[in-house]
């Protein structure tokens, strides 16, 4: 890896211009905290008044702070150096890492990845934010925040002297953001199901490992590693709620030899943000589902006591050990594939509880609590005039939601509760930039 480890030198002091080869140069000697000393050859100079204007540069930018001590360090070398020694001891996730370290590897470094810290330019910049806008403005808007961190933070190191990326945007979005000024989740609508696909889908799904997962994403929302972290602990009998307070993950900065074989990527780690800790009522369909997956666990169990793990995990092996990230993959695309529905992601399921609830005009800041999103508001804007959502009609949805949900009086009740939901917008007007 990349040593910048001495970037804080405490003092400094530069020799005067002395012939070198055939020309003329200074030497800049770096103090550090341990007392070491470190040199720095500043040569090429074809005159000795060419070396002490440079000479006298140097000492402002010593003076100043500004001076750059890994002049030579390219763009791709640099960022892998930052992605392992400040971004992944900042951060408390390892998804959040993850994805960054995607980020980097797949988008900014084939592009600038050559490229010398100290030659990129702000076009250089424009121009990186202008392809990845072009590919996918959510991943632009990723780019663009790595890229603003990462180059303060090469400031600090003495990588660069300024951040070519400050004051340097995203080209203006062809769709607007919301009115309010906050962002909009756009949910294909030709990736979501229509109200006999999900009929479907959730009686085909009874004869595969992954039905109650299907039941809890399409009937309840929830995200596939907020699934496999829900336990039987987790639900509330008599008020039929269920709460989400954990997921399945990689613990962050943490060695894969220190756990048992199968668990490391299985561990129990905190949610995506502070609003995805929620509380969330439980469909009848889902309820009775859960209650007779239970009566599997207790008889997994008792069949197998030395060997069954009693976790409590809802979703889980025979053997009561927790289901993998990707464990619904494969049984997931052969059920879509067999029962002729369309090739949509399992993340599309979300989308598709989302809708209904928009359709049964549920409350959008009401609907986005129920999601667990922190940063995004979720607005009727994005569906106002997509009517073909659910072709099967706002009638049939009525009759679907009475299926899925509490009786009568509890679905007044609970549309009653969500209208009257007074979120904290404090939240969404931070970082919004």
């Amino acid at each position: 890896m990349l040593d910048l480890s001495l970037k804080n030198y405490v003092d400094w002091r530069v020799s005067q211009v002395i012939p070198v080869r055939s020309g003329f140069g200074y030497r800049v000697f770096l103090k550090y905290p341990d007392g070491s000393e470190k040199p720095q050859q500043k040569s090429g100079f074809k005159t000795e008044k060419e070396a002490s204007k440079a000479r006298e540069k140097t000492i402002a930018e010593l003076y100043n702070g500004t001076f750059v001590v890994y002049a030579k360090v390219n763009v791709a070398d640099y960022m892998i150096f930052w992605l392992e020694t400040d971004l992944k001891k900042r951060t408390d996730s390892h998804e959040t890492y993850y994805n960054y370290c995607g980020i980097v590897k797949n988008h900014i470094i084939p592009i600038l990845g050559k490229k010398k810290m100290m030659d990129v330019t702000r076009g250089d910049v424009q121009k990186l934010f202008n392809i990845k806008a072009d590919y996918s403005r959510p991943i632009a808007e990723l780019v663009k925040t790595i890229m603003n961190v990462s180059f303060r933070y090469a400031v600090t190191a003495k990588v660069i002297p300024t951040s070519p990326v400050d004051g340097i945007g995203l080209p203006k979005a062809e769709k607007p953001q919301s009115k309010s000024g906050f962002r909009t989740r756009n949910i294909d609508t030709q990736k979501t199901l229509t109200m006999e696909q999900i009929q479907v889908l959730l009686e085909k799904s009874k004869d595969t490992p992954i039905h109650m997962q299907v039941l809890l994403n399409v009937l309840m929302g929830l995200r596939r590693s907020e699934i496999n972290g829900v336990k039987y602990s987790d639900v509330d009998y008599i008020n039929r709620t269920l709460k989400v307070e954990r997921q399945l993950g990689k613990i962050h900065n943490a060695v894969k030899e220190d756990f048992a074989p199968k668990t490391f990527t299985k561990q129990e780690v905190g949610l995506k943000t502070k609003s995805s800790y929620r509380e969330i009522p439980i469909p009848d369909y889902v309820f009775e589902a859960i209650l007779k997956e239970r009566q599997v666990y207790e008889r997994n169990k008792n069949r197998r006591k030395r060997e069954f793990q009693d976790l409590g995990y809802i979703c889980c092996s025979t053997l009561g050990r927790a289901r993998s990230k990707g464990f619904h993959c494969r049984y997931y695309k052969q059920l879509l594939a067999e029962n002729g529905l369309p090739d949509i992601r399992w993340h599309d399921l979300r989308s598709t509880y989302c809708t209904l609830l928009l359709k049964e005009a549920f409350n959008p800041k009401a609907v986005s609590k129920l999601m667990g999103h922190a940063k995004e508001l979720i607005t009727m804007d994005v569906y106002a005039d997509n009517r073909g959502i659910i072709a099967d009609g706002v009638s049939e949805i009525d009759e679907y939601m009475k299926e899925v949900l509490p009786n009568k009086e509890e679905i007044e009740s609970f549309k009653k509760e969500l209208l009257e939901i007074v979120v904290d917008v404090t939240g969404f007007l931070q970082d919004t930039g």
